[in-house]
């Protein structure tokens, strides 16, 4: 059974002819095991992601501001 899905510190490989994104991911289980993976996006997937990167980076970014005041 999976516990979780770490991504891995590499850079997203995209493929024009496919026309998807992959980034590298490890998957983790409840029983300690562990296996590498890959998160394939499609264009909509990757600009959806981006929107909602950016939305938290700039929730985190208001937040650590509310705690140095």
């Amino acid at each position: 059974m999976i516990s979780h899905i770490t991504i891995n510190q590499r850079d997203i490989v995209y493929d024009s002819r496919a026309q998807q994104a992959a980034l590298s991911v490890t998957v983790h289980h409840r029983d300690g095991a562990t296996e590498p993976s890959l998160l394939v996006m499609d264009p909509g997937q990757v600009e959806l992601y981006a929107i909602q990167l950016d939305q938290a980076i700039a929730r985190r970014k208001t937040a650590q501001e509310g705690v140095s005041r």
